[in-house]
């Protein structure tokens, strides 16, 4: 209580402001029963201050062990910093507020640099492997109070995470992997295991950040894949294929990448015939997101189309969506909310997903109930910014033994969900727009067929012009 009197001490009385904490009882008595220092009314006069009076009593400031960090950096700040007015007073130097006391020692020069022990880690990469040299750190960490823990172990936190890294090259060759966060997180979960083991204290106490350990799971294929991806690369990509996006491309990009700077959620359908720049489009968007290392997920109905999308898989084998849609009216997909798949759906940005009108309405269902529950968020999609596209004068879903009708009732515009999508059109030909008239007619009389604006007969079949045939 004392130290919280200091402060309103120094807060009325100019004098005070003047005086380091362990210098008060000099100069002021402490009443216990109203917790407050009064100037003391016998002994000398000070110089210069003829209503305060010095005693003979001493300060003193009890002591505390180092391990103690937070109390034993907050006292010596009480011997550095006169007239504080509040804890935050006691982190502020020079004007800028310090997280930690720790932290405003060092900026006021009151700990020792740590290049010693940064040389001793330097000096086992030539001897050690990764493993001995995070026992090193942790045995520094431990026993030997370091100034800036933080700042060891960003100089030297790829020594000690490199078996880790080489370890996941070995079990994922077809991927080009670097240094992650999720691979330094690794690394401290390792070294925060060795310190618990020597003195009984977590990393956050010794003056290091606290890896996480609820996705410890992350350093999964699943993670790898969608994090692993080099950025240069994929943002020169960008770069050369921005500009050769039409105008209904255009429109499209700019909308996803709204959203995506804003973190609105949303559905877009993009409504793309054949040849229309589809699968180029959604490649551009995501080289793009993903060239700003955040998750975007790539997905398609059909294997093949998953093959032409960057790092794309089979909507299925991602989602986990059950195969018996037909016969269940609430399907949820197979994620357990702790595995590897949930931590890259909560994290995702983006989710584009091709030929989704050949998936059985249930199937965009349960994936759309399954993201509220793992991403715990009520709203369409769970927040997740999805990006559909598809043509519905292909194929539509297939139905064993159903009639045209029931392939109408399972597609997606037969869904509840689909009144919430916002549906945007590609309707340029990118394949023929070199090439002759007749081929720019026989595209649009196909679009005319999916369109249903040409004539049938009686029996519901189509006549084809003499024109193409």
């Amino acid at each position: 209580m004392t130290l919280t009197g200091f402060f309103e001490l120094c807060k009325n009385d100019n004098f005070a402001k003047t005086l380091l904490y362990c210098n008060v009882p000099k100069f002021y008595t402490w009443d216990k029963s109203k917790k407050v220092f009064n100037r003391r009314k016998q002994g000398a006069i000070v110089e210069g201050h003829d209503d305060i009076r010095s005693g003979d009593a001493l300060g003193r400031v009890y002591t505390v062990h180092s391990r103690n960090t937070d109390c034993y950096y907050l006292r010596l700040l009480l011997h550095k910093i006169e007239g504080p007015t509040s804890f935050k007073d006691l982190r502020t130097v020079n004007g800028i507020e310090y997280e930690t006391y720790r932290e405003a020692c060092l900026a006021l020069g009151l700990l020792e640099n740590d290049n010693q022990w940064n040389e001793a880690l330097k000096e086992a990469v030539y001897s050690d492997s990764p493993s001995k040299i995070r026992t090193l750190f942790a045995l520094i960490l431990s026993f030997c109070e370091p100034s800036s823990p933080k700042t060891l172990w960003e100089n030297n936190k790829d020594c000690m995470s490199e078996d880790i890294l080489n370890k996941l090259r070995a079990e994922n060759r077809h991927f080009v992997l670097n240094y992650t966060d999720s691979i330094y997180n690794e690394a401290l979960i390792k070294i925060e295991d060795k310190v618990l083991q020597m003195i009984g204290k977590s990393l956050s106490e010794v003056g290091m950040l606290s890896p996480s350990r609820q996705h410890a799971h992350n350093m999964s294929r699943e993670i790898l894949r969608e994090l692993t991806y080099d950025s240069d690369l994929l943002l020169n990509f960008v770069t050369q294929r921005e500009p050769l996006l039409n105008t209904d491309q255009q429109a499209i990009y700019r909308e996803v990448l709204r959203l995506y700077r804003k973190s609105e959620g949303g559905v877009i359908f993009i409504d793309a015939p054949g040849g229309t720049g589809k699968t180029f489009l959604i490649n551009v968007l995501l080289a793009k997101i993903r060239g700003e290392r955040n998750i975007a997920l790539a997905v398609a109905t059909s294997g093949i189309a998953a093959t032409l999308m960057i790092g794309g898989r089979t909507a299925h084998s991602m989602l986990q969506i059950p195969i018996d849609l037909l016969h269940n009216e609430m399907p949820v997909c197979n994620i357990k909310k702790e595995s590897a798949k949930a931590y890259v759906l909560q994290e995702a940005k983006v989710l584009f997903w091709d030929e989704i009108s050949m998936m059985h309405k249930h199937g965009l269902e349960a994936v759309n109930r399954t993201l509220q529950d793992l991403r715990g968020n009520k709203d369409l999609m769970g927040g997740l910014i999805v990006v559909l596209a598809g043509d519905f004068r292909q194929t539509l879903p297939v139905i064993p033994r159903g009639t045209m009708a029931d392939e109408i009732k399972a597609c997606l515009k037969s869904s509840y969900l689909w009144k919430q999508v916002k549906v945007m059109k590609l309707t340029t030909n990118m394949r023929i727009q070199n090439n002759c008239q007749n081929s720019q007619r026989f595209s649009d009389y196909l679009l005319k067929i999916g369109d249903g604006q040409e004539a049938t007969t009686e029996n519901g079949k189509i006549r084809l012009s003499n024109e193409f045939c």
